[in-house]
């Protein structure tokens, strides 16, 4: 029984895949993505997660810490990050409900009992299960588990990857997978390291050995403004992913759903002045990448 750490297990998911899908998050990635909408998914392990709208000021978190680790008269709570072993003994106490511990280490046997729930639901859509983050091909031997364990039920199976792994990884998990989600962000390698965190040089190499072998793979786009969203790159892109036998690619047009989260790890959101793009300025990207031949999907 492989064991994991998850962050979420998200019912009823209509945009991991086709059908109505189950969608497993996976904590730890080793990118960080300027405008990632889900930054908790990036440290692995537990995370203490601070609500300041909702703090009382009473004072209970720093009583029931047994670290020393929140800092006592201040509102909301001051947390030393060095001392916190996330133990989530003051979210325990908190009447609030302002502290949280997001992320949480399960067994294969958990997530599948889960999973198995929604049988109905895959079998009337043709739907299934997608394995996300995060970075799934972080925890391999837990992702390969749990891929196994949908193989014995007959059921579908998607991994929401960046392909940023080593070649090993990810060719193992390829004979066990039905789909591939698989992430371009830019082509330029020095914007790429700056606005992602890693080289891109990994993640395209990877690719093109992926399509080899696997014959389902979507490439997604997410669309950010300013950061992506040139002429130049949006050639490029679509020159490399036509040039590598792959026909399906979905743009996400960038949204601004996850800024708060930010705040509440007391992190900087590096993008905050971009603003969403027009519906006709995405489906104008889209047109480009149909005359390469392309089949485009906008939106999750």
């Amino acid at each position: 029984m492989a064991t994991g750490t998850i962050f979420n297990i998200q019912k009823y998911s209509i945009h991991d895949g086709p059908g109505i899908r189950t969608t497993v998050f996976l904590k730890g990635c080793p990118l960080s993505c300027w405008w990632c909408h889900n930054p908790e998914s990036q440290r692995y392990g537990p995370q203490l997660v601070l609500w300041k709208e909702r703090c009382i000021g009473c004072g209970d978190c720093t009583k029931a810490c047994p670290e020393d680790a929140i800092l006592p008269e201040n509102t909301p709570p001051i947390i030393d990050e060095d001392k916190c072993s996330c133990c989530g003994a003051c979210a325990r106490v908190c009447p609030a409900t302002a502290l949280e511990i997001i992320g949480k280490a399960v067994t294969s046997e958990y997530v599948m009992k889960e999973i198995e729930k929604d049988l109905i639901f895959y079998d009337q859509s043709g739907g299934g299960v997608a394995f996300s983050g995060g970075e799934p091909l972080m925890q391999p031997e837990f992702l390969k588990s749990l891929l196994k364990e949908c193989k014995k039920r007959d059921i579908h199976t998607v991994v929401d990857t960046s392909g940023y792994a080593n070649w090993e990884i990810l060719s193992a998990v390829s004979g066990i997978t039905d789909l591939f989600l698989y992430d371009i962000k830019h082509m330029d390698d020095a914007v790429h390291t700056k606005t992602v965190g890693v080289s891109n040089r990994v993640i395209l190499e990877n690719l093109r050995k992926l399509a080899w072998i696997h014959n389902n793979i979507n490439i997604r786009i997410p669309l950010v403004p300013g950061i992506n969203d040139d002429q130049t790159n949006i050639h490029e892109t679509a020159q490399f992913i036509s040039s590598i036998n792959i026909k399906d690619v979905n743009i996400l047009p960038y949204h601004r759903t996850g800024i708060d989260k930010y705040g509440r790890l007391g992190r900087e959101y590096r993008v905050a002045d971009v603003r969403e793009p027009s519906k006709e300025y995405v489906e104008s990207i889209g047109k480009v990448f149909v005359g390469y031949g392309l089949s485009v999907k906008i939106g999750g």
